[in-house]
């Protein structure tokens, strides 16, 4: 149990041989009279972060040797041999019976490694025709594709969960604010419909991210292209790719994919937080708008009676570690001359971490919405106030014929003799109004109902419960949720 959790009725939510044969020389040790230093080996290893690539350089790799084999690059049964090692690698890692070793520096020699273990001398005809600095750029797509599609699913899951919860509440009124004024009544369910139109766009920068995601580099090699009759097409069939990087330097210096989708993660963080920013205004005393679940709030160490929004501040707080990868990536490419440089080898560690921070919060905040509820009453009696249907005057006046900039004036007017006389706009009288409004009749006395006010705003993308509802009737649909 929590230090703090005499205050909760419920825990929190429950929601990761050597082919260094002789005096552990490197692959590219026949240039060099010395090992690398301790230091440098310890500096420049990548195996501690990139290892969770291992099912998508194999992926690559078989792709590799099919192809080598079919071409008659390398002899038919020896591919077949690397096949087989490759797919009992992968088994070994995901048992957790593989040894992963530094001295090897990254994920690439250490399954080459292993794999010439296993069955000898053909282990090193597998990097035939490829560099690491094509083979990692073919990885990082390949992972990058599985993400963007997981990323797709939680965001789908949060409309889910916000749709939800604005099913359950189609007519709670709630006050909508500008610079955190109150400004005009809305629907408690518009408001949340409009991070489900949000996480939507998410969703689809993210798609079209992809697509450029889906070209394959495998095969250029290190620089230049090759001298083999290597078929990059049929690799890239093999693997899903819809067409081929077409530059040999372009392909293994690119890193425009990585950018796109951190910049696609900033702004997903950025929509959390937005989000996260609202919840924890809602919830302060002093708005009192909503209830959160014990499940997802903390309590204090010191002070038994609080109950903090913890979940939605850390959302806040991620959001800037996300952004840092953003600039991170772009400050490392901004220098770098074609083609590879070993500086990329700086592209992952950000990029994985902001794909597990955002993949965490989109969860959280999908399980954290069935644990909201809307105090009906605070809201209501906060959406009452009268002074947010000054615009509704202004707009009677234009139905009259007034023009608008008129029209906001005398009501503008109006409103600071209410202020002045230390008076609601409801509690005025008809000659009161007239004072500043000479056209006002006795139906302007009736504007000041807060669900007057949201009915009268039917048109698309207003929060009258017609329109709002439609709204929640197409998303239902889009997001395939079935009807209660």
């Amino acid at each position: 149990m929590a230090l703090w959790c005499g205050r909760f009725e419920l825990g929190p939510d429950a929601l990761v041989q050597s082919y260094l044969q002789e005096d552990n020389m490197a692959p590219w040790s026949g240039r060099f009279k010395q090992a690398p230093d301790a230091l440098v080996q310890a500096y420049s290893e990548s195996i501690s972060y990139d290892r969770r690539l291992y099912a998508y350089d194999i992926q690559g790799s078989i792709a590799h040797a099919r192809m080598l084999g079919k071409q008659g690059i390398i002899p038919q049964d020896e591919a077949n041999k690397i096949i087989t090692g490759l797919k009992q690698i992968k088994q070994e890692i995901e048992q957790g019976r593989f040894v992963f070793k530094t001295e090897l520096e990254d994920i690439h020699m250490n399954i080459e490694a292993r794999l010439t273990e296993i069955i000898g001398e053909a282990g090193a005809r597998l990097h035939t025709g490829r560099s690491r600095n094509d083979q990692i750029a073919t990885d990082e797509r390949l992972y990058l594709r599985d993400e963007c599609d997981q990323l797709d699913e939680l965001l789908q899951d949060l409309q889910k969960a916000l749709l939800t919860l604005a099913r359950r509440y189609p007519g709670q009124i709630m006050p909508g604010f500008t610079h955190l004024q109150h400004a005009q009544v809305v629907l408690f369910a518009h408001h949340l419909l409009a991070y489900v139109e949000m996480f939507q766009r998410d969703r689809e920068r993210l798609q079209d991210a992809r697509k450029r995601i889906n070209r394959l580099p495998l095969g250029v090699g290190a620089i230049a292209g090759s001298t083999l009759p290597l078929d990059r097409k049929a690799v890239a069939e093999e693997l899903g790719f819809d067409e081929l990087l077409h530059n040999s330097m372009d392909a293994v210096a690119d890193r425009d994919c990585l950018v796109e989708v951190l910049a696609c993660l900033s702004i997903i963080a950025m929509h959390i937080s937005r989000f996260a920013e609202d919840i924890v205004i809602w919830y302060s005393q002093e708005f009192a708008f909503i209830e959160i679940g014990d499940d997802f709030t903390t309590g204090s160490s010191l002070m038994p009676q609080k109950k903090n929004p913890d979940v939605a501040e850390l959302a806040r707080g991620k959001t800037g570690r996300v952004y840092g990868h953003l600039m991170a990536l772009l400050t490392t490419l901004k220098g770098l001359p074609l083609s590879y440089n070993r500086d990329l080898q700086e592209d992952k560690e950000g990029l994985f971490d902001a794909l597990d921070t955002v993949k965490h919060s989109l969860a959280v905040f999908a399980a954290m919405m069935g644990s909201i509820k809307p105090r009906g009453q605070r809201m209501q009696e906060a959406a009452s106030d009268s002074f947010l249907m000054a615009t509704d005057l202004a707009e009677w006046l234009v139905r009259q014929g007034l023009p608008f900039r008129e029209a906001h004036h005398q009501v503008g007017r109006f409103v600071a003799a209410c202020l002045a006389r230390e008076q609601a706009p409801h509690e005025a009288s008809l000659e009161q109004m007239k004072e500043d409004i000479p056209m006002a009749s006795q139906e302007c006395l009736q504007l000041w109902h807060p669900r007057a006010s949201v009915e009268a705003r039917d048109l698309p993308g207003g929060t009258a419960p017609a329109q709002v509802a439609k709204r929640m009737a197409y998303w239902q649909e889009k997001l395939q949720m079935h009807a209660d």
